[in-house]
């Protein structure tokens, strides 16, 4: 059998609690703790101030007389401020470190009802981090009063192995599951490897405050989500300042600098007054810099110095500033082939790289498009105080062609919703009528078709004449979404948004390079 020890401090009131006999009568936590019946206390390991060693002893003595088979150890540990959170955390961490634990026969227990309430907090913080590989008693008194009847008290044994408590695993898995809930806006997406995306981004943004880049096409939602990690950070007090946001796009010359860093007066022709500039307006916030990738490399040089190291010189200024925020940088662009071009900083990139994830477009989550339909119709009767209702057919004949491989959806959940609000615009008493999603749907084929890249005819195939007319279809299919895509991995994901899914690592751009390779051709040829 193991023997039980337990670690605790004395405590100069409780534990004193009068002279002679009167304190037998009046509840004392370190000595009642070792006369509990069903707790068998080995040996205690006391920690006392210097200047409380007759006391300590006195103690000692109690204890001996109480529960002869516990052995008493005293350690003078000095603390000149016991409250003091950095002195006391301290001097426990140097206690524990040299401690000689053996748990292979010996159980421990640390004591946290005595000493200050810095002290509690620092065993408890200790405990947690498993410097202690112990489980925190606590003492209690029988009555409200420690002079009430009864003075041996109660005690109660935590095990901070949450994994033992069912109740508050289960808490704490519905918690996550509402913070998930809250970074889709409440909708019941299908897809599950977005599900799973935004569960690890869930845990990433409550876990960490360094940067998150998020990539995806125009239109993904990389905007909406980066707002709604900033709210869940908000509410869980990660962060106080306010969320502030710019689109690079629109960024160019003094006009860049100006609006991101600040500049003082006279800074450059027209800079009649100061500006604070975006990032310290994020001060204590979060910023995001959506499409970053359409930063010029000065503006990146200064944003990397300003991550790093949270200052940064306003233009044209010659004094420092300060702004410690939170970023989230998004971009459309195929970040490496970007940096390997020499159009974004390696360094920066690096820096904005750690946490890493990709919004799949509309078109690879077809499965999502149901509820996001419904999600856009919820939104539009919040914002015009109507309700609006597909009727059935109406509703199965636009679902079906949205979900269907005619529908490209190029401008993806963005398009969608400017979709779905036409509808909801010219809606009759509040229903969607078949006639109505046919017209939608008529709108929708024209948009697209309108802005399609010429189909490739059957002379420009190579070879046409040897392939069948299957292949031949297929081909200009793949022509047309990579002409249609910013990257090779971009028309891959398009092109393989189904089978990707039962793949642990889908390759997509090398699948599509080797199709492309069949034919003869190649990314740069069609791209040129």
């Amino acid at each position: 059998m193991k023997k039980n020890v337990v670690i605790g401090v004395l405590g100069t009131v409780l534990d004193r609690r009068g002279k002679r006999e009167k304190r037998w009568n009046r509840w004392r936590p370190t000595v009642a703790l070792c006369q509990q019946e069903n707790l068998r206390v080995d040996r205690l390991e006391l920690l006392h101030q210097p200047q409380s060693f007759t006391m300590a002893q006195q103690v000692a003595e109690d204890i001996r007389q109480v529960s002869p088979q516990t052995e008493v150890v005293l350690h003078s540990v000095a603390q000149n401020d016991p409250w003091d959170f950095e002195e006391v955390y301290g001097s426990f961490l140097d206690f524990v470190s040299r401690y000689p634990f053996d748990t292979d026969s010996e159980e421990y227990l640390v004591h946290i009802t005595t000493g200050t309430h810095v002290a509690q907090i620092c065993w408890f913080l200790l405990t947690e981090a498993r410097y202690l590989p112990a489980r925190i008693l606590q003492t209690s008194p029988a009555g409200k009063s420690p002079d009430a009847p009864g003075a041996l008290g109660h005690y109660s044994i935590i095990d901070l192995d949450l994994s033992r408590y069912a109740t508050l695993t289960s808490r704490f898995l519905r918690e996550q599951q509402h913070s998930t809930s809250f970074l889709k806006s409440g909708i019941e997406t299908r897809n599950p490897g977005f599900n799973s995306l935004i569960e690890q981004i869930e845990r990433v943004a409550l876990r960490s405050s360094a940067p998150m880049l998020l990539t995806g096409p125009t239109g993904a939602g990389k905007s909406f989500l980066a707002e709604r990690i900033y709210q869940l950070r908000h509410t869980r007090h990660r962060l106080a300042g306010k969320f502030v946001a710019v689109n690079c796009a629109t960024l160019r010359g003094d006009n860049a600098m100006s609006t991101l860093f600040g500049h003082v007066k006279g800074a450059f022709t027209g800079a009649q007054q100061a500006r604070s500039g975006l990032l310290r307006e994020a001060d204590g916030g979060m910023l995001f810099l959506d499409e970053i990738a359409e930063l010029g490399l000065d503006e990146q040089a200064m944003l990397l110095r300003a991550i790093e190291e949270k200052r940064f010189f306003p233009y044209g200024a010659d004094k420092e500033v300060s702004s410690d925020f939170q970023l989230i940088a998004g971009t459309h662009r195929d970040m490496p082939q970007w940096v390997a071009e020499g159009r974004f900083r390696e360094d920066l990139y690096a820096r904005i790289n750690m946490w890493t994830f990709h919004l799949p477009g509309l078109a690879e989550r077809r499965e999502d498009i149901e509820p996001n339909v419904e999600f856009e119709l919820a939104r539009y009767a919040r914002e015009h105080q109507t309700q609006v209702r597909f009727d059935k057919e109406a509703r199965n004949h636009f679902l079906r062609f949205a979900c269907s491989p005619e529908a490209s959806w190029r401008g993806n959940f963005r398009e969608l919703g400017a979709s779905v609000t036409r509808m909801a615009t010219l809606a009759d008493q509040g229903r969607v009528s078949l006639a109505l999603a046919e017209e939608e749907i008529g709108r929708l084929r024209t948009g697209w078709r309108t802005s399609a890249s010429p189909q490739p005819s059957a002379t420009e195939l190579p070879d046409v004449a040897q392939y069948d007319l299957f292949d031949q279809c297929q081909l200009q299919t793949v022509l047309s979404v990579c002409r249609a895509s910013d990257s090779l991995s971009e028309a891959g994901r398009r092109l393989f948004a189904v089978s990707r899914q039962s793949k642990k690592q889908p390759n997509d751009a090398d699948r599509l390079r080797k199709y492309l390779a069949r034919f003869g051709l190649s990314w740069e040829e069609i791209k040129g």
